[in-house]
């Protein structure tokens, strides 16, 4: 084994070309799903334990980068762009994230999509999504990232509307697809200005030369707003962030593997592999913290009025990741990824978790038609409650750290932090312990409000979806004990806190766990009671509530300034007058003036010889005349 990072990313492809070929071409009847279910989670395992195997070899390196040369892909003149994959310690930490966490999605998709038709096909999707996500994370240069960046979208698109007989979420695949081109050419504006600055994609290249002062031929401001735009698409800031609660469309593993370790967090990854980019723009710094805190807010009020067990935590992970967006603007990069990494664990879990309720309750996935299911799914229950508690940042579980962390850097750091930033963010975090509790206790507690036979048909989960789910729980529990921030600091260091703040960081700790048990406690107060109090005040909150149901009209709004303009000029002034009347009514009066001319030369050809002699000496005559007033 020469490449290790390649066979790492090949693994995945390999699957897909597998169950791409065989299962989607003999059909589900005639492959059998055990074998489609071995080779679409075989290739993610095998990934994972090299990737392991590649980070103990890092490891005895001294954490030296790895490089791995693949191939030139073009020479241009003197320019050169080659495939090099680079593993160092930020990409080891998404390389493992990808592969582990995507490994346990294929291994519980065996058992929650066992019975669907296309269950080949829906695996050889999941293995193409894993590789273009690790593409992404182990390219060494912002080619081969948005090669990637690419093909995950595609992914996405073929997974979310996966179930494409149901126009909705054909629609959704769709909308997924369209919002993140727009972010894209953000990303691709910035690419063409460091190419013509540096002479190169490499991104150690660009981060060093930045890093050490040379970056005075390109604006670094103007780069950084134009790769943050890309982010803002893929990882759904503001304003791009709306089509990524339409991607519940899809099913349930394809939300696990979207929103808690994938395709989401790649806007992350970018700006943190940029960091030395971003340290010389602190005003786009700035920006994104701006956005990210109000993204997290946004989501978080939405959220709190969600019916829809899976829209519920959509809005969060659109939340969460604007937590980490606030982390990358004050210049705590290697935080932001510590919440990656919490956040692929406990959203994973919450995911995987609704799909066994989803699959326990036979497709409901209205929490108002829930309640009393603890006892009746216990496993699926205990991993939902401790993922709910991690989110809620209770002291001792993964989230805590991580978000305390994004608190305590969004007051006090120098480069961007501040007293209205920290607010805004506890005030989150509290909206966040709220609905994440109230989401629970709709589930799980109270009594039952399912129908006869939606009740009859409740049951347990399978062992390779509540195996998952057990494993998930556990990384819940023990994944902020991961000293991510200190292992990165050699790459990303932690940016210096305001020494008038340093008295605050334990105050603020213990903060932070009364914000956590505030919003669980006035959730559970508020729900325990009968349902007709809980509608009453939502009743009283009016125009509010309304606000809030219709997720602040966004949707709406980009309907009336953006898509039925747009409709409307395709189909008035590019169809009608340029296509009908331009193209066609060119193309039509050519051919129909052709016709007429034909129709005048046919009445020549009648077929009398008289006629045709007469038109001889006719010719003749007059050409004689011709030549006579010519000589």
């Amino acid at each position: 084994m020469t490449n290790p990072l390649a066979l790492i990313a090949l693994l995945p492809l390999l699957g897909f070309l597998l169950n791409g070929t065989f299962a989607t071409a003999l059909g589900g009847n005639r492959f059998p799903h055990k074998i489609a279910a071995a080779i679409g989670c075989a290739m993610p395992i095998a990934a994972f334990v090299l990737t392991i195997q590649v980070f103990l070899t890092l490891q005895g390196g001294g954490y030296e980068p790895l490089v791995a040369p693949l191939y030139r892909w073009a020479l241009v003149g003197d320019h050169r762009f080659d495939i090099t994959f680079y593993f160092d310690r930020l990409s080891a930490i998404m390389t493992l994230v990808v592969t582990g966490v995507g490994s346990v999605i294929h291994i519980y998709s065996t058992g929650y999509m066992h019975d669907d038709k296309s269950f080949g096909r829906f695996m050889a999707y999941l293995n193409l999504f894993l590789f273009f996500m690790l593409l992404l994370v182990l390219g060494r240069s912002l080619l081969v990232l948005f090669v990637g960046w690419e093909g995950v979208g595609l992914a996405s698109y073929l997974l979310i509307g996966f179930w494409f007989d149901d126009a909705a979420n054909a629609a959704a695949g769709r909308k997924a697809f369209i919002t993140n081109r727009i972010g894209d050419a953000g990303f691709l504006l910035g690419m063409f200005l460091l190419y013509r600055a540096f002479g190169t994609l490499d991104m150690d290249t660009i981060t060093m030369a930045f890093a050490a002062g040379q970056g005075a031929m390109v604006s670094a401001g103007l780069v950084g707003l134009f790769l943050f735009i890309g982010a803002t698409g893929k990882s759904a800031q503001i304003p791009l962030y709306v089509w990524l609660p339409d991607a519940m469309a899809g099913p349930t593993p394809v939300s696990a593997l979207i929103h808690a370790a994938t395709m989401v967090t790649a806007g992350v990854y970018l700006v943190a592999r940029m960091s030395g980019l971003y340290l010389q723009a602190p005003d786009v710094s700035q920006l994104m913290a701006v956005v990210g805190v109000l993204t997290a807010f946004l989501a978080a009020t939405i959220a709190l009025v969600q019916t829809d067990i899976k829209k519920v935590l959509a809005y969060s992970t659109v939340s969460q990741l604007g937590f980490m967006f606030v982390a990358l603007g004050v210049g705590a990069y290697g935080v932001a990824i510590f919440h990656v990494v919490t956040h692929a664990f406990f959203k994973a879990c919450l995911f995987l978790g609704a799909g066994s309720v989803i699959h326990a309750l036979g497709g409901e996935q209205d929490i108002r038609k829930m309640g009393g299911l603890r006892t009746r799914i216990p496993i699926t229950f205990w991993t939902f409650l401790i993922a709910t508690a991690a989110i809620a940042g209770i002291p001792g579980l993964a989230g805590f750290f991580s978000k305390d962390e994004i608190l305590w850097f969004a007051l006090a750091s120098e480069r961007g932090g501040a007293p209205w930033l920290w607010g805004m963010g506890a005030v989150t975090a509290f909206l966040t312990a709220f609905y994440m509790t109230r989401l629970l206790w709709l589930t799980f507690f109270g009594a039952s409000r399912m129908s006869h036979e939606v009740e009859h048909h409740v049951h347990e989960s399978p062992l390779s979806m509540t195996g998952v789910l057990g494993v998930l729980a556990l990384l819940s529990i023990g994944g902020g004990y991961i000293g991510i921030p200190h292992f990165l600091e050699p790459l990303m260091p932690l940016p210096p806190v305001a020494a008038s703040m340093s008295q605050y960081h334990t105050p603020l700790l213990y903060g932070s766990a009364m914000i956590a048990f505030a919003g669980v406690g006035l959730a559970v107060w508020l729900y325990r009671g009968p349902a007709s109090r809980v509608d009453g005040l939502a009743r009283s909150a009016g125009p509010v509530y309304r606000l809030l149901e219709g997720k602040y009209f966004v949707d709406e709004l980009y309907a009336a300034l953006f898509v039925r303009p747009l409709a409307w000029v395709s189909e008035h002034v590019f169809l009608r007058i340029g296509d009908r009347m331009i193209i066609d009514g060119t193309l039509n009066g050519l051919a129909a003036f052709a016709q007429r001319s034909a129709g005048w030369l046919g009445r020549v050809q009648t077929g009398s010889l008289q006629l045709y002699a007469l038109l001889v000496m006719l010719g003749m005559v007059g050409a004689l005349l011709w030549s006579w007033r010519h000589v």
